[in-house]
């Protein structure tokens, strides 16, 4: 038998884990890569751990310090800024979905500097007007405002950007 083979022998539903299992997988994952409570439930639940057990294996890994949705938190906020260059509202809302807590978000939100996240904006926005195509004015500010709301920043600090831009070119 070749390895192509038993790749094929495998069932192709979900791997279903003990809680055992499933607690030590989530040490090895948590130690490689920051991980919240919310990936850990979903991971879970996809394993078929019942949710008795989830509880159980979440207290221990936010006892042991595998798993602190602050430390995520701020490191996603950092992630994102940096990389990504998102705003504030799209941050909000993608730690909202992997369901951090309200007073958490807060807390990771409250040290962005608002300088350096309209320095960034303003950098992406030039380059989104460098590639568009020279079009009329009101359509070029209209593609401007979509593409800083797009990014998560708020309708305010986009909109007198985007007339900043255009009263320059």
């Amino acid at each position: 038998m070749q390895k192509d083979d038993l790749k094929r022998e495998r069932p192709a539903g979900p791997r279903v884990k003990t809680p055992e299992q499933a607690l030590r997988s989530l040490m090895n994952l948590c130690a490689k890569t920051e991980k919240c409570s919310g990936d850990a439930r979903r991971l879970m639940t996809r394993w078929g751990v019942e949710p008795a057990a989830q509880e159980r294996i979440l207290k221990t890994l936010t006892d042991q310090r595998f798993i602190d949705d602050g430390r995520y938190a701020a490191a996603f906020v950092r992630e994102k800024i940096r990389l990504s260059g998102w705003g504030a509202y799209k941050i909000r809302a993608a730690l909202s979905a992997k369901r951090i807590a309200r007073e958490v978000i807060d807390g990771a939100l409250s040290e962005l500097d608002g300088e350096a996240m309209q320095g960034r904006l303003r950098e992406a926005m030039v380059r989104r007007m460098r590639s568009m195509d020279a079009d009329t004015p009101y359509r070029t500010k209209g593609r401007l405002v979509r593409y800083g709301l797009s990014l998560g920043y708020d309708y305010e600090t986009v909109l007198s950007l985007t007339d900043e831009l255009m009263n320059e070119e």
